[in-house]
């Protein structure tokens, strides 16, 4: 410990210092109570052993001087004195001292008090550093602290609090907390806290709920708050913690509204996508795909299919079909495909050949149609009277033409480029001629049918189309067709559009 020792006797004081060095204590001298004062001040010991009779200022008077300039920590004073009567022992204790010993001092008990001063004021030193800790943490907390009493006065904030309702530190103690509260509630809170002590129901208490809190310039702001209630010195006190919530409630608020223009959005969009699905749909289905020779399928992979199908009858009898598959798929693939439809229908009603139907639709697709974007395309044209056909296959996959058991007997090769990328002039759009024996069939379809997945992994292919006509009626065929693809796709969602057309061939 660091030891003021006080006596105007130096032969006394010299005694002092050896002992207490010996002890291992750091010693600061004085010879009398005047000195002893200044000394205190400028050095702040640990402990003090103070003479009583002193010239120029006695030891009475330098105890309270000490301990009234010493009110935040305890420094034990122990009076060392030759007065030993009891009034001596009231008038020192009286005057601030701890403690009291005799001349000629007893230097084993001397000692021993020591010890026993050494120990309290350890404990003191760690009542002191538990309170540092504390005060460390409450005064680094982002949220505002706040313990009023009963009455509604703030007995102490955090520097979280003075910072969050712009109030100067120091002010906001003994103020009354409702100038934290904005109206209606400020005027209401004293009645709050007068109606809680009265019935000791608490409705706040040990919850968080939001309100609504003021800053000293009288703006206000969103917040929440939770409060609890503790016990101290038999005093009840109230402890608010409070956290600004403005960014939250910004943030939510820009939520609603992005989700508020999302919902407007999606309507928009959704009330678009049904008039371009009935668009679509005027387009799609026309007349010829009722024909009792066709049977189709359309499975989009989206909303809309890049896949579509189309049939026609010239006015000379003869019956055209088409079956495209634009890039992608969607709406914007639906698109790239309806000028295909209206050139088809178009010239399929002046009884066009097939060579010029495929040049029209390219060079037409060519001007139309970005980079990147083109059309695969296979189109038929049968002629009943003579049981003969022209066909023409572009980017699609291979035809086929099947007999009456479902077997193949010939294969139509997709060898031309897809509609839409060359020019005219390099473009091939001969078709071929072929011829079909009775109860044969037409078989066209898209990628997407033979690329269709299960959820193994494993493709539909052009195995899983054969197989599936092999051994079947003409009539039965279609339907067995669909089932098998039906079957593998089972939960399976198809990646692409599937289109599929079965033309009996008369």
């Amino acid at each position: 410990m660091k030891v003021l020792a006080v006596d105007d006797n130096r032969t006394n004081l010299h005694i002092l210092q050896v002992f207490l060095k010996k002890l291992g204590h750091d010693v600061i001298l004085a010879e009398n109570g005047e000195e002893a004062v200044r000394r205190f001040n400028a050095e702040r010991p640990d402990l003090v052993l103070l003479d009583i009779m002193m010239p120029i200022m006695d030891g009475f008077e330098a105890a309270r001087r000490m301990k009234a300039s010493n009110s935040d920590r305890w420094t034990p004073i122990i009076f060392l004195s030759a007065l030993n009567r009891d009034e001596n022992l009231v008038e020192g204790l009286d005057a601030g001292a701890d403690d009291y010993l005799t001349k000629p001092i007893n230097f084993v008990v001397l000692e021993a008090k020591l010890r026993s001063m050494q120990r309290s004021l350890r404990l003191q030193q760690q009542s002191f550093d538990a309170l540092r800790r504390l005060q460390a943490i409450s005064d680094n907390v982002l949220d505002a602290l706040v313990t009023i009493d009963e009455e509604g006065k703030i007995i102490s904030v955090n520097p979280a609090t003075e910072r969050m309702f712009r109030w100067a530190p120091g002010e906001l103690p003994g103020r009354n907390v409702n100038v934290l509260v904005p109206e209606p509630d400020h005027s209401r809170h004293d009645a709050y806290l007068a109606r809680y002590r009265e019935e000791r129901i608490g409705h706040v208490l040990g919850s968080e709920r939001e309100v609504e809190a003021m800053r000293q310039d009288g703006s206000v702001f969103p917040a929440t708050l939770a409060v609890s209630e503790v016990l101290l010195d038999n005093q009840r006190l109230f402890i608010g913690l409070i956290r600004d919530i403005s960014e939250r409630r910004a943030a939510e608020l820009k939520l609603r509204e992005n989700a508020e223009q999302l919902r407007t959005y999606y309507e928009q969009t959704q009330s678009e996508q049904q008039l371009a699905m009935r668009l679509m749909e005027k387009q799609l289905h026309r007349r010829g795909l009722t024909d009792s020779r066709l049977h189709y399928k359309v499975i989009p992979a989206e909303s809309f299919s890049g896949d579509i199908v189309a049939a026609a009858t010239s006015p000379n009898g003869r019956f055209f079909s088409l079956l495209a598959d634009a890039t992608g798929h969607g709406l914007s693939a639906a698109i790239s495909v309806l000028p295909v439809l209206a050139l088809f229908y178009r010239m399929a009603k002046r009884d066009r050949s097939v060579r010029e139907m495929v040049q029209e639709l390219n060079q037409q697709l060519k001007e139309a149609m970005p980079v990147g974007r083109f059309v695969g395309a296979t189109l038929i044209c049968l002629d009943d009277s003579t049981r003969t056909g022209e066909i023409w296959v572009g980017g699609t996959p291979d035809a086929l033409l099947v007999d009456q058991a479902g077997h193949v007997v010939r294969t139509f090769p997709s060898e031309n480029l897809p509609l839409g990328i060359l020019d005219a002039a390099p473009f091939a759009a001969e078709p071929v001629a072929f011829s079909w024996a009775p109860d044969s069939q037409l078989v066209l379809f898209s990628d997407g049918l033979v690329e269709a997945t299960d959820q193994g992994g494993r493709q539909f292919g052009s195995t899983g189309l054969t197989d599936a006509m092999n051994g079947t009626s003409p009539r039965d065929r279609f339907e067995r067709i669909e089932g098998a693809l039906s079957a593998h796709l089972a939960e399976s969602v198809a990646p692409d559009d599937i289109s599929l057309m079965v033309i009996d061939c008369p």
